[in-house]
């Protein structure tokens, strides 16, 4: 009997022991992992006495972005303005109006004063908050490319023998001083190897930013549409642009909204294949409009070109693209587009109206950098 009471007595023993173990882990040096304390708050004061806690996310525009707690997917935006003390507690960089950049934690100072711990070399500046142009900002590449290459196709047998093939595409590259813009189309259309349709347009323009809404370009047009009997048109143009309204002008869904327009003089020549050759000096006047929306899932746009004649104002020549494209995953995407052209003087035995609607599939893609 106390052979067997010793046995429970040091079972009881081990497995107190057992779960103290498994309570307490230890380090293969025996030494108890510390548990790693939370990261201190960044804190924003505002003129009217406000204490704002959470995360310096950015500052730029004369805006400063907190993300707190209470909120981690909607930002708290404040004017800097009204900021009059300021504490970052994970080094960022501070850009000054002198140009200086210092990177490093900050602490509040008096007077609307803000002291900066920078990093490496564990200095301290103190500067009026008034001269801190940016705070963390988003830099972006040199030059951003965008563009997308969509086609769609249909195809029928049996009774009918008809095929469709279309090919859109378009590239821009932006760079602080330039923009460059190709733009292309084709269409194909066949009733049992018997055209029906074929007709393709390109236009290459380049922009020159004088400021940054002010701009002046030099564009070229070339189509050919063998059911306009047009071998080739032609128009080279330039003249000056004005941006007004770019990415990150606007907030919340406007945000990366962009429009602009322009206008200037353009040879406009029209080559034939039966009726005569024309060609004149004629205005040039453009828009064009993009909104993308829900971080690019959605984005309507429309582009257009009007050429009227400088001498009889009733003689023109309209082209215009609307829109709608859908991101399908990554940068694969959709689209419908309703393409219109109308010339108010057409040649001998064609219409003066066009219209192309197209359901394509294709890429899309971005450059610019995103938070």
């Amino acid at each position: 009997m106390k052979k067997v009471l010793c046995v429970v007595g040091v079972l009881a023993c081990l497995g107190i022991f057992g779960m103290s173990f498994a309570a307490d882990p230890v380090t293969p040096s025996g030494i108890t992992p510390a548990v790693a304390a939370p990261a201190p708050l960044d804190v924003v004061t505002l003129k009217d006495g406000s204490v704002l806690y959470g995360e310096v996310v950015e500052m730029a525009g004369g805006v400063l972005i907190l993300k707190t707690a209470a909120s981690p997917d909607k930002a708290i935006k404040v004017n800097w303005a009204d900021v009059t003390k300021l504490s970052v507690n994970h080094p960022i960089p501070f850009h000054l109006k002198e140009g200086t950049i210092l990177n490093g934690t900050a602490t509040a100072g008096p007077d609307g004063m803000l002291n900066i711990q920078a990093e490496p070399l564990k200095g301290s500046m103190t500067v009026p908050l008034n001269s801190v142009t940016h705070v963390n900002p988003l830099i972006q590449p040199p030059v951003i490319y965008t563009g997308n290459l969509t086609g769609g196709y249909s195809q029928t047998t049996g009774n009918s023998h008809l095929r469709n093939a279309s090919l859109l595409g378009e590239f821009i590259a932006r760079s602080e001083q330039l923009r460059l813009t190709i733009n292309g189309r084709y269409i194909y259309g066949d009733n049992a190897n018997t055209l029906i349709a074929r007709n393709a347009r390109g236009t290459i323009k380049l922009d020159f930013f004088i400021t940054k809404r002010l701009y002046w370009f030099a564009s070229a047009y070339f189509e050919n549409d063998r059911f306009q009997d047009l071998k080739m048109r032609t128009a080279l143009a330039s003249g000056p642009g004005y941006q007004w309204i770019d990415r990150g002008d606007l907030s919340g869904v406007f945000k990366d909204m962009t429009f602009y327009t322009e206008a200037g003089l353009s040879y406009f020549n029209e080559d034939f294949s039966v009726a005569p050759d024309q060609s004149s000096f004629r205005a040039r006047l453009s828009a064009k409009f993009n909104w993308p929306l829900f971080e690019d899932r959605i984005t309507f746009y429309h582009f257009s070109e009007l050429f009227p004649s400088l001498e009889n104002t009733s003689n023109y020549y309209l082209t215009m693209d609307n829109g709608v494209r859908f991101k399908i995953w990554e940068g694969f995407v959709s689209g419908f587009q309703v393409t219109t052209r109308y010339n108010s003087r057409p040649a001998r035995g064609t219409g003066d109206t066009d219209n192309l609607f197209l359901w394509t599939l294709g890429y899309a893609f971005d450059t610019t950098r995103r938070r």
